[in-house]
């Protein structure tokens, strides 16, 4: 499933989230290329090659007064560098809430600026310490002076970059801009394109975790099926379904999963059933080493933890104590962007079958109707009595059920309009206000009916 649409391994998705990965490599290239440097500086002391006449200038001394230099440069500047990322992280935390953290902690930008640094340190202390293996002989190595010059230039550009990438990157535009980015691309990596439109009911194609067919597995499941317990209690960020669904064949067993990537499992309850009961100790084994938990959500096999980040934003700018109306209006716009995307995807059962035709695993399904009322309930509850978030909320219920592909979605969407108007019946005082949302609401209504019923308008 998610495996073979080409979604990151779950270790690599941790490293990303890490300060010390990207730079912990820049470091082993920096060692590298003075390896290269010194041994070709060496082969010139040594008078097996010849260097240009640019490149052989200065004294031991000399050399060692301009790495130094270098080196003590370097080392103010990743203090410096450092605490800026920290005072970045500060802000975000304070300004966006802290499940915003780690979106600044993954950005490659920072990442690399560090590595950047701490890699042209490592390197000028190398080729300083390089100078005392021929202490007698007044040894230079002259290449290995000039790359780390060259580095400290390459290091000025890096320093100027980062300092207009923290500038704009803790401005909220561009974190909620980045935020849906990630949204579309979760999207993009767990659901397929809907590859035929075609009328079904919502029971049918969207809210339904599995089909007719195998409706009678999932009662003989649940009724002798024996349960498998959580080994320790976190979210939920990665299943490995492909190796659930060997195991299972395995055992000659079919596994029903409860739970999906972002939920919040507890250590000695039920994530799981299998079926025959007797295999339930194999796949207990099988199911601790294919989950993977932890303290936080991440967006591994679970975009709406997206979503839920835009949502987060613009209900604390809804909050008394922020009271920022536009940018919880930005929020709207970029929600509805992704539900757009969504809209024209197919939520699929969640079935994994042998290559002889047999369904081996079963797993928790998505819900159009639950994604829908997780990117609007709290805003709308939070809204109340705020006309131009009221407004906005139905301008994206319009644009969303423009993108919707069944009549199914659209009721859904329609459901959660009535919900906003009901809202500013009871919040909205001013007249004039009320009549601006009964508008908007009437040409979200009437968009819904000429999509439901296009031959007869």
């Amino acid at each position: 499933m998610n495996e073979a649409r080409g979604l990151p391994n779950w270790r690599w998705e941790a490293l990303r989230a890490t300060l010390w990965f990207v730079p912990a490599l820049l470091i082993v290239l920096g060692a590298l290329i003075f390896v290269v440097t010194f041994s070709i500086d060496a082969a010139a002391y040594s008078h097996q090659i010849q260097l240009p006449i640019w490149l052989r200038n200065g004294s031991s001394q000399s050399g060692r007064d301009v790495l130094i230099a270098i080196a003590a440069a370097i080392i103010t500047v990743v203090g410096v560098v450092f605490s800026i990322t920290i005072l970045a992280l500060t802000l975000a935390s304070q300004q966006f809430g802290p499940r915003m953290m780690r979106n600044f902690v993954r950005d490659v930008g920072n990442q690399v600026t560090l590595g950047v640094f701490v890699a042209t340190f490592t390197y000028s202390v190398l080729a300083l310490g390089s100078i005392t293996i021929y202490p007698h002989n007044g040894f230079a190595p002259h290449l290995s002076i000039t790359m780390a010059e060259f580095m400290i230039l390459v290091d000025v550009a890096v320093l100027v970059y980062f300092i207009n990438h923290i500038a704009a990157s803790i401005q909220l535009p561009e974190v909620i801009a980045g935020i849906a980015r990630d949204l579309d691309a979760a999207i993009d990596a767990e659901f397929p394109l809907v590859e035929s439109v075609d009328d079904e009911p919502v029971t049918a194609r969207f809210d339904t975790s599995v089909s007719r067919k195998t409706a009678e597995l999932l009662v003989m499941i649940e009724e002798r099926g024996g349960d498998v317990a959580a080994a320790k209690s976190g979210y939920l960020q990665f299943v490995g379904y492909a190796q659930l669904a060997k195991i299972a064949k395995l055992v000659d067993a079919v596994i029903r999963l409860e739970y999906r990537p972002g939920h919040f499992i507890v250590a000695g309850r039920p994530v799981a059933k299998v079926f025959p009961r007797g295999a339930t100790q194999q796949v207990e084994v099988a199911l601790a080493k294919a989950h993977v938990t932890g303290p936080h959500r991440t967006l591994m096999q679970d975009p709406v933890f997206a979503l839920d980040q835009l949502v987060e934003i613009a209900i604390r700018a809804l909050s008394p104590a922020v009271n920022d109306t536009f940018t919880a209006l930005t929020c709207l716009d970029w929600i509805s962007s992704g539900l757009c995307r969504l809209s024209g995807r197919e939520l699929t059962e969640r079935v994994i079958r042998d290559e002889e035709g047999r369904i081996r695993l079963m797993g928790a399904d998505w819900s159009y109707l639950k994604i829908v009322n997780r990117a609007f309930d709290k805003i709308r509850q939070a809204a109340r009595g705020m006309p131009a978030v009221i407004i906005r909320i139905l301008d994206s219920l319009t644009v969303v059920a423009q993108a919707t592909t069944t009549t199914a979605q659209r009721e859904i969407l329609l459901r959660q309009g009535e919900m906003v108007l009901g809202s500013a019946v009871e919040s909205v005082p001013a007249r004039n206000d009320f009549d601006d949302i009964q508008s908007h609401f009437d040409l979200f209504a009437r968009c819904v009916t000429l999509m439901n019923h296009p031959k007869e308008n």
